[in-house]
């Protein structure tokens, strides 16, 4: 008798070990994924779409680490040749995307002259699609794109000026990716804040867009 109360014992002890064991592992779980919806998943909080539905969230995503929250927010200035198109990403981990798109009376090749100032083109790698070029500099987290665009109402004074959408993005604070893989996507970035504000600066005529630009090499 004593015997069998002894194993009975054993055997409810190891039943007990082994739901106590599931429970613990079942809150763990529990807590994790509580912890991760809440506190690190705040870009993915954000609309598929931002700044006015001109950029993937994925390409942020991509660019900066998880946060807890998330905010973004566009805003439009001006118009004609004067136009300006704002739009920034902010986390609570203090990392962040800020752009702006301008009109702006400039040639493509005052455009990359303004990045060999220093008189030296290994800070910098380009991409180009036809008349559409992209540059990202090698010692700072940031890109540009020019697209070519004729205002719709150009001073008499300027009529002889060249203008483009110059379409700057910086990343701040802590970032994700590195090297080529961050320059790159603050480019694609650009690229589609770039078409984005070719539209609403009205620019005369229709331009081709290719669905993304030639990738940088590696670099």
């Amino acid at each position: 008798m004593a015997e069998n109360r002894a194993s009975k014992e054993t055997k409810h002890g190891a039943k007990w070990f082994l739901f106590s064991l599931t429970a613990l592992c079942l809150a763990g779980v529990s807590i994790w994924f509580g912890y991760v919806q809440l506190f690190t998943k705040g870009l993915e909080h954000l609309p598929s779409k931002l700044c006015e539905g001109a950029v993937e969230r994925d390409l942020v995503v991509q660019a900066l680490p998880s946060a807890r929250s998330a905010a973004e927010g566009a805003k439009r200035q001006n118009s004609g040749d004067d136009f300006t198109f704002y739009c920034h990403v902010d986390t609570s981990g203090d990392s962040s995307i800020w752009s702006e798109a301008r009109v702006r009376p400039v040639s493509e090749a005052e455009w990359i002259a303004s990045y060999r100032g220093s008189g030296a083109n290994n800070g910098i790698i380009r991409s180009s699609a036809d008349d559409i070029q992209a540059v990202a500099q090698l010692d700072t987290e940031q890109a540009e794109v020019y697209v070519p665009c004729t205002p719709p109402a150009v001073p008499s004074y300027n009529s002889s000026e060249d203008y483009a959408v110059i379409t700057r993005v910086e990343a701040a604070g802590e970032v994700k990716a590195t090297g080529t893989a961050l320059r790159q996507t603050l480019t694609d970035i650009a690229y589609q804040l770039a078409k984005h504000a070719y539209k609403l600066a009205e620019c005369q005529g229709t331009h081709d867009f290719p669905q993304e630009l030639p990738r940088y090499g590696d670099r």
